[in-house]
């Protein structure tokens, strides 16, 4: 009769790799794979490294324990925002650290733009310290968060900069939703030329907010015109360059919608600059709804992001994996909330 395994066979398909298989791929024990696998134990940064690798290799996945639940894993929670902490990823960071501290744990925090070029996605599998992490609009590439979901880290994203496989948990905003509404009030004013001071090419938001925009024209009729559309980096300063290209146009659009609130307030410059009166001449509209967007003049109508509440969906997400929990609605979408203030306005 063949020996039985004493921790079982893992993996899946049809030829499945044993521990054992692993222990003799890599030249270490069963008991030393057996703790890389359950994430329990001391294991040494290196053979931690082999034992994963091996377990990529051969396609294999972490066993059920007997019997009983799995424990949770230890440790502090890593949080990476490779920005500055102003008042959009402040409110994020800040709701973040509070639910951990409500778990019992501890946060260690890497932030602020000299974060953005270090490469920190090695560091999150040697130290030993580290139970997971919550990646805020993360730079790195997804097939490099693919390569760290591989190796079992937990880990959550935060407002995806690129499209993510469905076992990444994330959560963000529903950005297509929100930029939908905004669009659709415009419209519904009477706008029929509006302009969009989009985000970067490459991000996720981006394209889902664009896609918002177009389906609100297309309700009434409406094709999209890509003359209308200046993608840039959301600042004050790229707002007010990307608006004033937009106003100085033959045919001037009659309403702005800026990618978040700081460009917005870049319109309202532009349009400051060139004369016209908001919202008579020109509307204009954000999205985020910061404290910024109450304390211009006039106060921005601005699409509400639940910030707060993406940081605690985070860590509820974060926590389930430590606890070793299977998710299901692994990629969260919170509601936004269109807030019309006084920056928008039917055209003369």
């Amino acid at each position: 009769m063949p020996s039985q395994e004493p921790h079982g066979r893992v993996g899946g398909g049809g030829l499945r790799a044993t521990v054992r298989d692993i222990a003799a791929e890599t030249g270490v024990s069963i008991a030393t794979v057996s703790r890389v696998l359950n994430q329990s134990g001391s294991v040494a940064p290196r053979t931690r490294e082999l034992v994963e690798q091996a377990v990529e290799r051969l396609g294999v996945r972490a066993p059920s324990p007997r019997g009983g639940s799995p424990k949770p894993v230890g440790g502090a929670v890593f949080v990476r925002c490779p920005y500055v902490l102003t008042d959009y990823f402040g409110l994020i960071v800040s709701s973040i650290a509070e639910t951990l501290d409500r778990h019992g744990r501890q946060l260690v925090l890497n932030a602020g733009q000299g974060a953005a070029g270090a490469q920190i996605l090695p560091r999150l599998l040697t130290d030993n310290g580290l139970a997971g992490a919550i990646l805020i609009l993360p730079p790195e590439s997804a097939d490099d968060l693919v390569r760290l979901r591989s190796r079992r880290f937990p880990f959550v994203v935060v407002d995806p900069r690129t499209a993510l496989p469905r076992d990444i948990a994330s959560v963000s905003a529903a950005h297509f939703a929100g930029a939908r509404q905004v669009t659709s009030h415009l419209v519904g004013l009477g706008h029929t030329r509006i302009g969009v001071i989009g985000g970067p090419r490459e991000w996720l938001a981006s394209d889902a907010r664009l896609g918002g925009h177009a389906a609100a024209l297309a309700d009434v009729g409406i094709l999209p015109d890509p003359d209308l559309v200046r993608p840039v980096e959301p600042t004050t300063e790229q707002g007010r360059r990307a608006a004033g290209q937009l106003l100085d146009l033959p045919q001037r659009p009659t309403a702005l919608v800026a990618f978040n609130d700081k460009a917005a307030v870049g319109a309202l410059q532009a349009a400051a600059e060139r004369g016209l009166n908001v919202p008579t001449d020109l509307s204009v509209a954000g999205f985020d709804d910061i404290d910024l967007s109450r304390a211009t003049f006039p106060t921005l109508t601005t699409v509400r992001q639940p910030l707060q509440e993406m940081g605690r969906m985070a860590v509820s997400l974060l926590i389930r994996l430590l606890d070793r929990h299977e998710l299901e609605a692994l990629h969260v979408e919170l509601a936004t909330e269109l807030v019309i203030r006084d920056s928008t306005a039917p055209p003369r």
